[in-house]
């Protein structure tokens, strides 16, 4: 291989300059199907780096893609979380608030729902947010397109009436399960995300109950606590690519309900939960056994909601006593350790819902 070495280049001709062997940059071949703008290697991350620039570490590609240096991989890239953090759901107000998940600031409008209720689900593909269920035993589940701020508008109805459901995803398939209507229920239905359409049936829960959290490594589907005639401390699992009854995961570190989750591609999280806890706790989702404490979120606090961006979990709004508060904390999902303070919902909101995207 040739070696090529100039301080600058200039064209004078009419055409492109070409070079019929292609470049190596870095180490890297470049052909014309893989020009490279900008190339990056060290273990520190590029500072200003331009949009498309590429970064070896070491370990890892990366490449810049709008703000943020993105791990490269052969497989398709999670598409069921993102940066923009979207959170809906209050008896009397259809405000959708949003914040992006790695920079840590106080809430912005983003637009509205279709209606207003609150003790519903929500989950994403990353690119549309869908809420389902609500107060009142609603069926209806509306959706909106997160990238552009906007109102929501209707995607379809449930397979059965609930309020205090739970959902999640795996950027693909959106699954709600539980909930209640006169009594808890261990419905699980599913929808395709990109396509509005009906739920329809995907199985069952291992029991009946409402006031559930779920959350997905974008595989499995993994379902904890609620109230079933009292507290639950259970966790089951699907897998959300396939239909099918759920099975026995393990359990919680303390049985709870009207609480938060979240999740990366390998934990899931608990946090908070009514009877004043504070706890969050956690499970490797690849690997059925029982919770294990995290932290603690930064008050005793009931009916949270979470998302997160796969690196950082957040938990916003919620109860501390008889009051709603509107605040949001977050977490770095790979390590454990207690909460920290993000900044504020737009209003304090309980028994809300929440989803991810960019």
């Amino acid at each position: 291989m040739s070696e090529f070495k100039t301080a600058s280049m200039e064209n004078r001709s009419s055409g492109s300059p070409s070079f019929t062997q292609g470049l190596n940059v870095g180490g890297a071949d470049v052909t014309s199907g893989h020009a490279m703008s900008e190339y990056h290697t060290g273990a520190t991350e590029p500072s200003s780096p331009a949009n498309g620039a590429f970064w070896w570490n070491g370990t890892d590609l990366h490449q810049y893609i709008n703000g943020k240096f993105r791990v490269l991989d052969a497989n398709p890239p999670p598409v069921w979380t993102g940066d923009k953090g979207l959170f809906t759901g209050t008896s009397t107000s259809k405000v959708v608030d949003s914040i992006s998940i790695s920079t840590p600031g106080n809430a912005t409008t983003f637009g509205n729902m279709w209606f207003a209720r609150d003790r519903l689900a929500g989950f994403s593909n990353g690119a549309i947010a869908v809420w389902g269920g609500g107060y009142n035993d609603q069926i209806w589940i509306d959706y909106l397109t997160i990238a552009t701020a906007g109102d929501a508008t209707e995607f379809g109805q449930l397979t059965n009436r609930r309020e205090d459901l739970a959902g999640c995803s795996n950027g693909f398939r959106g699954i709600f399960g539980g909930g209640f209507e006169y009594s808890s229920l261990n419905i699980i239905d599913y929808v395709t995300i990109a396509t509005p359409s009906n739920a329809q049936d995907f199985g069952d829960l291992t029991a009946a109950r409402k006031q559930l959290a779920a959350c997905s490594d974008g595989t499995y589907g993994v379902f904890g606590g609620g109230n079933q005639s009292g507290t639950n401390d259970t966790i089951d699992y699907v897998t959300i690519a396939t239909t099918g009854n759920a099975a026995d995961f393990g359990n919680l570190t303390q049985a709870r309900f009207q609480f938060g989750s979240c999740a990366s591609l390998t934990r899931g999280l608990w946090a908070g939960g009514y009877g004043d806890y504070n706890i969050i706790d956690y499970v490797t989702i690849a690997t059925p056994s029982n919770a294990t404490d995290f932290g603690d979120l930064t008050a005793q606090r009931s009916a949270v909601t979470g998302c997160s961006d796969l690196t950082y979990g957040i938990f916003a709004g919620g109860k501390e006593g008889f009051s709603s508060v509107n605040t949001i904390e977050y977490v770095s999902i790979a390590t454990t350790a207690s909460a920290t303070d993000f900044g504020n919902l737009t209003v304090a909101k309980n028994e809300f819902a929440a989803c991810s995207g960019d």
